[in-house]
Parts: C-alpha cells; structure tokens; sequence
C-alpha cells in the first residue's frame, strides 16, 4: 500500500511540475498588446463585451461592432467610464458589404487592425425534427460567414505587414456534436475548419491564427436565443446548464484565457475542463461519443411542437416564472445584468 501511495504520490507531483513548466513557458511567450487596435465582432455584450473588457485593460484600443446601436451605446458607455479607449460600428457580419466598410473605417480612424475577435453568434435550440432550412442558413451567415468575411477582409493588410492577429471564437459543439444545437453545430464545426486550415496556411508568414473552443459559459446570453419544438423545456435545460457552476465556465474567466491564450500566440485552446475531457475523448473514441450523445438526446424534449414555429427566448421564460426557477438560473441572470445581455 505504501509503495503504490509513493507512486501515486510521485506521478501527481511529476504531472504537476509539468503542468507548472508549461504554465512557467506560456507567460515568458506572452506579448504586450498595449497601443494594439483590437476589433470584436459581437462585442456589445456577454463574451465579447468581457473580452473587450480585458483587451482594454491589456492597453488595446478597442473596437467593437454589433448590429443594434443601443446595445452598442451601452456598452461603449460602461467601457468608457473604465477608462477604455472604444470606438463603436454598427455591423451585421451576415453581410459582407457592412463587414467590409465597417473595417475600412477602423483602418482609416486607427491606421490598421492589430487583432480581429471573431465571436458574433446566435443559438437556436430544439430538435431537428422542428428545425427548417432557415435555422441552418441564419446560423451559417452568423457564425461560419460572420467568420470568413472579417477574417479575409483584414488578412491582405496582416500578410503585408507580416503581423496580426485573428482570434475564432467556435465552441465545443464545433468538435462534438451536441443533440438539440444541430444548425449552430454544423456552423461552428465549418468555422474550426477555417480557422485551424487558415492557422497551418499564414502561420509562417507572421499571422497568427487562434481557435477558441468554449463549453457552456455562465455570460447570461440564454434570454438571447431561439427555441423551437416543446418551447419551455428546451429553454428550461438550456438555461440551467448556462447558469449551473459545474457546467458552465465563469465568464470573466473565459475573457482572460481568450486574451491569455492570444497574448501567447497558441494555435488552439478549449475551454473548461469539461469541454476538453469532452473533445479529447471524442478524438480518440468517436463512435462511442456519437452513441453518448444519443443516450442524452434521449434525456432531452420530444419533438412535440409545430415545425418551424421558433420563438425567442425572452417570451418563453415569462412561462417558466417561479421562485424555484428564479433560485435555480439565479447566475445565469446575474450574469445577463452584468454582461449587458439587454433586450435589444
């Protein structure tokens, strides 16, 4: 018992030495950002807004862009009163002509574009049997074309000067495929595509190319998304595993491993110890996670419900109003009042 408690004991402490070297080595290769302009993509609130947040503190100049102007004016204020340096575009990066004149305006204002924030989004949740081709569409404008249109609208000025950063906020649910998410899935898993082939295409020529992987992060943007099929129960588990602890990651510390892991140029970082134990496994057992993911799509509603009859978030939860609900998603609304997720 002794000689196995040694052992034991020695691998933790070996496994931890290695853990603290390469911590020790990730802060010597991080970089200063301070007087860098930095643009995000959906940064009026939740994520973005956090990340925005941090890059401020980091000394960028920040941009961000977002497609309602109140929600944008809210958080240029909040941001401001903290002493960051933000300029505000209303954007749609569906739209490749908005994407276009909206960084050619960062160019002219600050000379160029130092760091791009790829992390507009939307969710729709529900089965697939009451999803239509519109989902997939709106899901694909947002979050794969929301990607590329930035991306190579800055590239030319990045690979010229042989300098910049491009920063893929994707998901977990673009490595695994999560029952219920399906249009959102597909669209993340295009943009891991493009972000990781783009990494291994301009790494050399002094862009570097980050993909963000997160699992579900406590950022109160549940109230945003769109549910269809049994409305209230499909926001219901959606909502809690936003709001619970131990399966969502703390939004503030999402922001800091995003800019931590920009600042240290790597190539890829999941986020949460759930979602990597979850991509990991996935990579090396995928069958057995395709057949897990139909044990929890078995846990999840029914298809009950109109086909294409989607509704937002905000109007389902009226429903669900009780004191216990209100007790159980209790982070996740702070979370929403902290992280500007306003109706908008």
């Amino acid at each position: 018992m002794t000689k196995a408690t040694d052992i034991m004991g020695g691998a933790l402490l070996a496994a931890g030495a290695v853990i603290a070297g390469r911590e020790a080595l990730g802060r010597l290769r991080e970089e200063d950002l301070a007087g860098q302009v930095a643009v995000i993509t959906g940064g009026s609130k939740g994520l973005g807004f956090l990340m925005a947040r941090e890059l401020a503190m980091e000394g960028c100049r920040v941009v961000i862009c977002g497609r309602n102007q109140e929600d944008l004016a809210r958080a240029q204020r909040t941001l401001e009163e903290r002493g960051a340096r933000v300029h505000a575009v209303p954007c749609d990066v569906s739209d490749r002509g908005q994407v276009e004149q909206m960084l050619d305006e960062v160019s002219r204002l600050h000379g160029q574009v130092d760091i791009l924030v790829n992390n507009a989004g939307i969710i729709q949740v529900g089965p697939v049997e009451s999803m239509t081709l519109r989902e997939y569409e709106q899901a694909h404008a947002v979050m794969f074309w929301g990607t590329v249109y930035p991306t190579l609208a800055v590239l030319p000025q990045m690979l010229e000067r042989r300098n910049g950063r491009i920063v893929n906020i994707t998901s977990v649910g673009g490595k695994v495929s999560v029952p219920h998410l399906l249009p959102y899935n597909c669209a993340k898993f295009a943009a891991v595509g493009f972000s990781e082939g783009l990494a291994a295409e301009v790494g050399s020529k002094g862009v570097q190319v980050t993909t963000i992987a997160p699992g579900p992060m406590r950022v109160g943007s549940y109230p945003n998304i769109a549910v269809t099929g049994n409305q209230e129960r499909e926001y219901a588990w959606f909502a809690l595993a936003a709001s619970m602890p131990l399966l969502s990651l703390a939004g503030e510390r999402a922001a800091r491993q995003v800019v931590r892991a920009t600042k240290r140029g790597e190539r890829v970082r999941i986020l949460s110890t759930q979602a990597n134990l979850l991509a990991r496994f996935h990579g090396l057992f995928p069958g057995t996670t395709v057949r897990l993911m139909g044990v929890v799509d078995r846990l999840l509603p029914g298809s009950d419900g109109p086909v294409g009859e989607i509704a937002p978030a905000r109007e389902v939860e009226s429903r669900l109003e009780t004191p216990l609900w209100r007790a159980a998603t209790f982070l996740g609304r702070r979370a929403s009042r902290k992280y500007q997720q306003h109706e908008g």
